[in-house]
């Protein structure tokens, strides 16, 4: 009992309705079925992670639960390179919970913020832009905007890894209006760009992520 209010003091739940004790034993033994409902942000080394990540667990006392890879990138941390984020099956906690938001994201992941404003978006959805975004922030801890950049840096980085494409090919389909903008992005979700990652890939070589304490 005692371990159990430690693990409830210490994680605390950010934007969403997460069980905080569901998701330590979800993240402690990797449970598959959590994979995309929730992600576990590490304080020690500022990374973010999904429950099935093959990287020794962190202490409890050191984790923070998003509903969200945009919340977890909101608060900071960056992307584990290891786990890939940006290949979690889509499968929020809140999913069911609200249509609204249901369809808003999957408008957002067609691109629907690549070309038009949030306003745009509210107003085919028929909620005011305001409305839209306090559902965001309560169920996903994260903006519109800011679920739709995690979007596009999650669309490129699986065409880095999946494809032989340019850079400016790969901003261009993620959803990017420039190869600077795409570049800028992409170094402060992952603190490194994009050619970094490329260059260790075709050299073979492997990011090492540290336990975290």
């Amino acid at each position: 009992m005692a371990r159990r209010n430690r693990t409830r003091s210490s994680a605390r739940i950010m934007g969403g309705s997460l069980d905080v004790a569901i998701c330590e034993r979800a993240r402690v033994s990797r449970d598959q079925r959590f994979d995309g409902q929730f992600f576990s942000g590490v304080r020690t080394t500022r990374i973010y992670c999904r429950p099935v990540c093959p990287v020794r667990p962190a202490k409890a006392e050191n984790v923070i639960f998003y509903p969200s890879a945009a919340a977890a990138e909101r608060a900071g941390f960056r992307p584990c390179l290891r786990c890939r984020p940006e290949t979690a099956p889509f499968s929020p906690a809140w999913k069911g919970s609200l249509a609204t938001v249901e369809r808003a994201v999957r408008l957002i992941n067609e691109g629907a913020l690549d070309r038009a404003p949030v306003e745009v978006l509210a107003a085919s959805l028929g909620v005011g832009p305001r409305h839209l975004t306090r559902l965001f922030d309560k169920h996903l801890g994260a903006s519109p905007g800011q679920i739709a950049r995690t979007a596009r840096v999650q669309r490129a980085k699986r065409l880095l890894d999946d494809t032989k494409l340019p850079m400016i090919e790969i901003a261009l389909r993620a959803g990017f209006r420039s190869l600077r903008r795409f570049n800028a992005v992409f170094a402060e979700v992952y603190k490194r760009p994009p050619t970094e990652i490329r260059r260790a890939q075709r050299n073979g070589q492997k990011f090492q992520i540290s336990d975290a304490a």
